[in-house]
């Protein structure tokens, strides 16, 4: 059975309501099987700064301290906003690891150019290992050890980076081999699935932040994980990015999440 670590965090996310994030995850948390899923106590506080240009830095740092003593090979996290997995990937060994980065937003900003100081929007740039100090990986993930998948909204400041990377877009998720061919690509010998639940389309999925439209179906997205693993060992996954509006509307939309979490676990 897949071990589960719920992380709430909030402080990481530019939206207006970022506190929903936190009752996407109670809601995904609610369906996991409770003996194998631990809740990280998130503090609620924003936090400061702390003299650099990303919003709310002494949360993150004290988030990211929490999933580095209960992060374990395999585990499924669930945030909260996207930039949790900066925090997993910190904490794990990154020998021989791809990473998947499937959101509809590349996350490739920097401080410099950001237009919110929110670190999900430097998620990924953090990866690589670039931006904030406190934040990034060190040693980052090489480029050609990223995919990104369902990137549709991407700022001017974005594209540069985001043509070093390999990508598939909504519609290369047609050929359901395709992800496992861009990861075997890459010759890593494990790999971290990030989906930020914006990759799907509005129709299959409500609960966001901001909808992209034109984005994947529950169904292709999935089948792609699928015989992604079947090709290449998972390190870990996380699934992020969940913000109901009301639990009406988190009941309507766990169906398209637990589609996910099967796949990945």
């Amino acid at each position: 059975m897949a071990r589960f670590l719920v992380a709430p965090q909030w402080q990481g996310s530019p939206a207006p309501r970022a506190m929903l994030l936190v009752d996407g995850a109670t809601a995904i948390a609610g369906d996991l099987p409770r003996k194998a899923t631990t809740v990280l106590d998130v503090p609620l506080e924003a936090g400061d700064s702390l003299g650099t240009r990303v919003h709310r830095l002494s949360s993150l740092q004290r988030v990211r301290d929490l999933i580095a003593q209960e992060i374990t090979a395999g585990t499924v996290l669930i945030g909260g906003d996207c930039s949790v997995t900066v925090a997993a990937l910190e904490a794990i060994d990154r020998e021989d690891l791809a990473v998947v980065w499937c959101d509809a937003h590349p996350d490739l900003h920097t401080p410099e150019t950001s237009p919110s100081g929110a670190f999900s929007g430097m998620a990924l740039r953090a990866v690589l290992g670039e931006g904030e100090s406190e934040l990034a990986l060190s040693p980052g993930i090489p480029r050609d050890r990223i995919v990104t998948v369902g990137a549709r909204i991407v700022d001017d400041e974005e594209e540069g980076p985001l043509a070093g990377l390999a990508q598939l877009s909504v519609d290369d998720l047609d050929d359901v081999d395709a992800l496992a061919e861009a990861v075997a690509a890459t010759g890593a010998g494990r790999v971290w699935v990030h989906i930020d639940v914006d990759v799907l389309d509005p129709a299959e999925l409500a609960g966001v932040s901001s909808a992209a439209p034109f984005g994947a179906s529950t169904s292709a997205l999935s089948a792609a994980i699928r015989a992604l693993r079947a090709r290449v060992p998972l390190a870990g996954a996380t699934i992020a990015g969940f913000a109901p509006r009301s639990a009406d509307h988190a009941v309507d939309d766990l169906g398209a999440i637990l589609r996910l979490v099967g796949a990945v676990a």
